[in-house]
């Protein structure tokens, strides 16, 4: 695992299933769209996630995330921010800093990044269970 400070405890938030997306928010807000390919050293990245998924949410201005990853090695991670100043918070945060270091040292075979604000957003949920 790379040198990143201890996180102050996480406030409490409650969560959806895993299988849940981010529901919808009220425009105009930003997302940032990090697709990347891991190398085959997973060495301390699952904890250093799990760690950054708890330290973004003390960002003022953070919404929420959507995680998803292809069977084929493609993953996603779509952070939701009120607007650029959340942003630029959670991008300067000096451990999310170490761990970005560390990713690009250990971690990641390539990966991009792209920043897009929201001008509209709706959501839909089936009301019962579908499979019957």
């Amino acid at each position: 695992m790379p040198d990143v400070p201890a996180a102050p405890p996480a406030p409490v938030h409650s969560a959806l299933p895993a299988s849940a997306p981010f529901g919808a928010c009220e425009p105009p807000y930003y997302a940032v769209v990090f697709t990347s390919v891991r190398t085959d050293d997973h060495d301390g990245y699952e904890e250093t996630n799990e760690l950054m998924d708890e330290l973004v949410k003390e960002v003022p201005g953070y919404l929420g995330t959507d995680h998803a990853r292809t069977p084929g090695g493609l993953s996603l991670t779509v952070g939701y921010f009120r607007d650029l100043a959340a942003i630029e918070a959670w991008r300067s945060d000096s451990r999310h800093r170490a761990a970005q270091k560390h990713g690009r040292e250990h971690w990641y075979e390539r990966y991009t990044v792209h920043v897009a604000k929201v001008e509209r957003s709706y959501a839909f949920e089936a009301e019962g269970d579908a499979t019957t």
